[in-house]
């Protein structure tokens, strides 16, 4: 069961993010460069782990040992991807306020002294990486999903809505409480690492999804046609 539902969320996802991308490349990649940076790095990374994903549960002692740092090195690399979205996006949000330089900053050095603290009261060699490394990525992604709760509230506050970005909004926001809740689940007991195996995969499916959705809606071309027929002035 726990194959086929990895194998059902790689033939889901692959085709979403490249869906997605193709999408951004009619041009939007230029306005939300590291949305296609962020699904970009997730298609790369999943493609990396689909064969040693699969063989995990009849791999040797050392192919899992690889599979592990292989897991892990994916996990820092998204969580950096992570944050430069929001980083972004809230740069972007917060264009009708005089001081997003300054905001910007705070946000950036508050995310930084956060990780920084976060990560010297977790890190432990003397553990396996997982141990010290999933309290830390929950902690990182509650603190996403907190962040992407003030790009929302920037959002709605906003003299101009942009639809588009409130859609990215929410799908991450997903994404981002299902990674925190899911490695918190994983944290509590080694038994649950079964349900965070289905838990988190569906909510990056479901960020995917919303993604495509946005951007495909936005860059759907406007009829500018006549609503009705045009009746010709007669002679006088």
């Amino acid at each position: 069961m726990h194959l086929a539902f990895q194998v059902a969320a790689y033939v889901i996802g692959l085709p979403l993010g490249l869906m997605i991308m193709a999408v951004l490349l009619r041009g939007q990649w230029k306005q939300y460069p590291f949305v296609f940076a962020y699904v970009l790095g997730d298609f790369l990374t999943t493609v990396l782990e689909i064969q040693p994903g699969l063989q995990y549960e009849n791999a040797t002692a050392q192919a899992k040992k690889s599979f592990a740092l292989l897991y892990w090195w994916n996990e820092r690399i998204m969580q950096v991807l992570v944050f430069l979205l929001v980083f972004s996006l809230i740069y972007r949000a917060a264009a009708h306020q005089k001081t997003r330089h300054l905001l910007l900053l705070g946000v950036v050095c508050g995310i930084l002294l956060f990780a920084g603290i976060t990560l010297i009261i977790y890190y432990d060699p003397s553990k396996a990486t997982g141990r010290w490394i999933t309290p830390w990525l929950r902690n990182l992604n509650f603190c996403a999903a907190i962040l992407d709760l003030g790009l929302w509230a920037l959002l709605i506050g906003a003299p101009r809505k942009n639809y588009t970005l409130l859609m990215v909004s929410g799908a991450l926001g997903i994404q981002f409480t299902g990674g925190a809740i899911g490695q918190a689940v994983r944290q509590l007991s080694h038994s649950s690492v079964e349900v965070t195996a289905y838990f988190m995969p569906v909510s990056t499916l479901i960020c995917l999804y919303i993604l495509w959705r946005a951007f495909r809606t936005s860059s759907a071309p406007v009829d500018s046609s006549p609503r009705g027929p045009r009746i010709p002035r007669t002679a006088e």
